[in-house]
């Protein structure tokens, strides 16, 4: 095992050297004392060298979409070109202000401009916002749409409908909004059931929230007659965007009879994701929901000019965030889009639900598939055969591919599929990586057969074995004791 940084640790040793300080300044004008340390900080005297073989030596022991293949169902968890981070990382774009005169950032507002027409033409919508930094925040802001919109009518809307495969933020963002959550059971095609749906839908429906495809997969095909029973009780249809790669430059959302739609930028559309961030949910509306959305929006033209318009202030639901949302973010989402155009996002989606179905197609004979249909860009399959025959679960399957080099699929989700294993290739894998990932599928198929123990006790070679879940999740513990970390030298 190699040595902590502590235990690297040689007095007088220096990772940095500062400038002499030529500011002539009173330490307690600048830091309360409250805040000042009493003692020096116990920190290892280490070189530059050994501080930069630290920090790479814990990046390895993590795993990441450029270290190897990544395929995170639900999450979109694609490779990103790098040349959306370096532009993104101009000193024109990256030492601006919020607070800096509108004409002196005409640039910028340009770029945010040009990303709100985008994509609202993408997606078949009169206008977007791209004020919230994240889908679940995304959502919010379209639930506090429907909801203003209900209440400029004088309706007096009390529930929204999901379906039971739903994403679990869609029933937490309706209930902030003040909204009883009903949820109906799919069909045994993975789909909404129609039936089902009609029994439930009354003059209190406010709207139904539905991601297509859903999260098994599947295009929900009766998107029409959804939208006639949800539209008869003047309710909206929203569409959660989060499996939005499979439709781009094939179908727009708002011809399908959608009112109202997030974008999760930091998944579809060139943002590295994962760690909690950072994100964008852009939300996109309908032309008489537009009025709704949230101040400030980008207005102007390339003649006369871009600037912060607040002018619907007054039918706003107001902001979701300060300034004018995530803009790092949507520099990369906008570069992604302009050197893609219409026929490159409609190659993504080509090659996400091709990639997907590829997949599935060669899984089938060793995983269970119980929606076995042509999928979009994901498929759920399930660990049953393998826990009935052999006593292996989905877990355990997940944690053997970590031995193999791959980080694990979403497992147990959606809720639907028992052992549920949701794979999702994305469209940058080529086939190459696919295939090493399918026979390390059906290598791993095979030892639950002829050696489940080596699945039981897996990971074996990852820096740490498997956690205690359930102790993990009752006696939190994110904290490192410096105090009680010996330093091998004289301090």
């Amino acid at each position: 095992m190699s040595k902590t940084i502590f235990e690297k640790n040689s007095p007088g040793r220096k990772g940095y050297t500062l400038p002499e300080n030529d500011v002539d300044y009173k330490l307690n004008d600048c830091i309360p004392p409250k805040f000042q340390r009493n003692e020096i900080p116990r920190l290892p005297q280490v070189s530059e060298l050994d501080v930069m073989r630290h920090f790479i030596e814990l990046s390895h022991k993590n795993h990441f979409v450029e270290k190897g293949f990544y395929p995170l169902g639900s999450c979109t968890m694609k490779y990103n070109p790098k040349i959306s981070d370096a532009m993104a990382g101009d000193i024109a774009l990256r030492d601006i202000h919020p607070l800096q005169p509108e004409n002196s950032v005409q640039g910028a507002l340009q770029i945010q401009w040009e990303l709100q027409r985008d994509l609202a033409e993408i997606s078949g919508f009169a206008s977007a916002t791209l004020q919230p930094v994240a889908g679940a925040q995304g959502e919010f802001t379209g639930i506090k749409i429907i909801e203003a919109y209900h209440k400029a009518k004088g309706n007096n809307k009390k529930t929204i409908i999901l379906p039971d495969s739903a994403h679990g933020t869609n029933p937490a963002s309706a209930a902030l909004c003040g909204y009883k959550i009903i949820e109906i059971a799919s069909n045994d095609k993975g789909m909404v059931d129609l039936e089902a749906l009609k029994e439930v839908v009354n003059e209190d429906t406010a709207g139904f929230m539905l991601t297509n495809p859903n999260t098994l997969g599947i295009f929900e095909s009766q998107i029409c007659q959804i939208s006639e029973i949800i539209h008869a009780v003047d309710g909206l249809m929203y569409m959660d965007g989060a499996n939005f790669n499979a439709l781009m430059g094939l179908v727009k959302p708002g011809e399908m009879g959608f009112d109202v739609m997030h974008y999760n930028l930091h998944k579809s559309f060139s943002t590295p994701h994962g760690g909690g961030g950072p994100g964008s949910g852009a939300v996109g509306v309908r032309a008489d929901l537009v009025k709704f959305l949230p101040y400030p929006m980008i207005a102007g033209n390339t003649d006369e000019g871009f600037f912060l318009d607040s002018s619907h202030k007054a039918t706003s639901i107001g902001k979701v965030h300060s300034f004018y949302g995530n803009f790092m973010v949507n520099v990369r989402a906008w570069i992604y889009l302009k050197m893609l155009g219409n026929q490159g996002l409609k190659r993504v989606a080509e090659n996400a639900v091709i990639n997907a179905n590829y997949l599935m197609r060669k899984l089938e004979k060793y995983y269970y598939v119980p929606y076995n249909e042509s999928c979009m860009h994901e498929f759920v399959a399930s660990g049953i055969w393998q826990k009935k025959e052999n006593g292996v679960h989905t877990l355990d399957i997940a944690k053997r591919l970590l031995d193999k080099g791959y980080h694990a699929p979403t497992i147990y989700f959606p809720l639907i599929v028992p052992e549920a294993i949701m794979i999702e290739p994305t469209e940058t894998e080529s086939k190459e990586t696919l295939d090493e990932f399918i026979q390390t599928m059906i290598d791993i198929a095979a030892e639950a057969k002829n050696n489940p123990q080596i699945l039981h006790d897996a990971p074996l070679n990852t820096p740490i074995r498997r956690a205690d879940d359930v102790r993990a999740v009752k006696q939190l513990n994110v904290k490192f004791d410096l105090c009680n970390m010996p330093l091998t030298c004289e301090e």
